[in-house]
């Protein structure tokens, strides 16, 4: 097991009933006097994002919306986001809803100030690192989802519309300087992004968990997120009002995230190759792929969840964990498989090379190889 490694954990995080209502105060100390707030296209209209934007004007800032955001957030959506910044004027960004909204949130304070593509950084030797940090814009994160996560990561997952791949890009002043997680804002979901943002925190932690890296801290941290989703998401999908369990969710989710980068596996690269070519909620699918992917990696992984059952008190060793997986999918509304989500078998062809390329793939504890990956999508239908 290689054991160099580089660790980084998130920034300010302000969590508690409310606390949207410090959205003006907390850009007005970044700095900001018109921000950008980056939204989902469901959540534009909504009552939550009225009350974040009336925050900001009681602040006495001027700012705009932007919420031109597929499910699965594509180089086009940044391209617009970025024009719209560049042609206001605005001076930061607040990152308001789900996932998408957060990478392309993210992802715009970064590339905002900068000369070159965002591809043209990526594919070089620096990566992003080469952006001109002086023109990055300070960044607010408020999810008002709790599966992905990304509030507090360093990284945005970008679709690159050329090459039709789910790219990973990543800059150290991704991360946010501020998150605000109000569980208040959560209340509105609707139950299948409940259940499905829930599986997507609970698949974090448990494909890092399982990597092959070495991470002590993160591999503790997915022990006990995955404890707070087991306890609190079912209490949350029933009753959409249970704020306890909500802000539970909230600090799964951030778990998750810290949790990650130890590494992911074959779920992600998986449900991202779906994502490229199907809009489905990457939780969801995510929720989906994980008792084949998990019984797939059972020769590698068999020691390590037999502890995992036991601290999340789940009798049966393997088989009694993977049984729980079953259960509670069914138990949140999650489609059985692939199938039942829409795709074909038409689709194996042309997901497996994309799969065989993600980077997660490179750290599933089984080796995946084309014969491999075309095994487990075909069980997976």
């Amino acid at each position: 097991m290689k054991t160099n490694a580089t660790w980084t954990y998130p920034t300010e995080i302000r969590i508690g009933r409310g606390r949207i209502e410090e959205l003006g105060a907390v850009c007005r100390q970044l700095g900001m006097t018109r921000p950008l707030m980056v939204t989902n296209k469901g959540l534009a209209s909504m009552a939550i994002t009225r009350g974040a934007r009336l925050a900001l004007k009681e602040a006495g800032l001027d700012h705009a919306l932007f919420s031109e955001i597929d499910s699965n957030p594509s180089d086009r959506n940044l391209e617009a986001a970025l024009l719209l910044c560049r042609q206001g004027g605005h001076d930061g960004v607040v990152a308001f809803g789900g996932g998408s909204a957060m990478d392309i949130g993210k992802c715009l304070a970064v590339m905002a100030g900068q000369a070159r593509s965002l591809w043209s950084y990526v594919d070089s030797p620096e990566g992003l690192k080469a952006a001109d940090e002086r023109v990055i814009l300070p960044l607010v994160a408020v999810p008002t989802t709790a599966g992905t996560g990304a509030e507090v990561g360093a990284a945005s997952v970008i679709t690159n519309t050329a090459t039709e791949m789910r790219t990973y890009v990543s800059h150290p002043r991704m991360m946010p300087d501020v998150v605000i997680c109000d569980p208040e804002l959560t209340v509105g979901m609707p139950k299948t992004i409940t259940a499905g943002t829930g599986m997507d925190a609970f698949s974090h932690c448990l494909e890092a968990y399982c990597a092959r890296t070495y991470h002590p801290m993160a591999q503790g941290i997915a022990v006990e997120g995955m404890r707070l989703v087991k306890d609190f998401l079912p209490k949350a999908y029933t009753d959409p009002v249970d704020l306890e369990a909500r802000l539970n969710m909230m600090s799964a989710s951030i778990m998750g995230a810290i949790a990650r980068q130890k590494g992911l596996g074959a779920i992600h690269a998986l449900s991202n190759a779906i994502g490229v070519f199907h809009p489905i909620h990457h939780g969801t699918a995510n929720a989906v792929l994980m008792p084949m992917v998990v019984a797939f990696n059972r020769k590698a992984i068999e020691h390590k969840i037999e502890r995992l059952a036991g601290y999340l008190e789940i009798p049966g060793g393997f088989d009694g964990f993977y049984q729980f997986l079953l259960d509670f999918r069914t138990s949140l509304a999650i489609p059985r498989d692939l199938s039942e989500l829409g795709l074909v078998g038409d689709d194996i062809d042309r997901l497996t090379p994309i799969i065989l390329r993600d980077q997660n793939a490179a750290n599933n504890p089984v080796r995946l190889t084309e014969e491999s990956v075309i095994e487990l999508l075909t069980g997976c239908y």
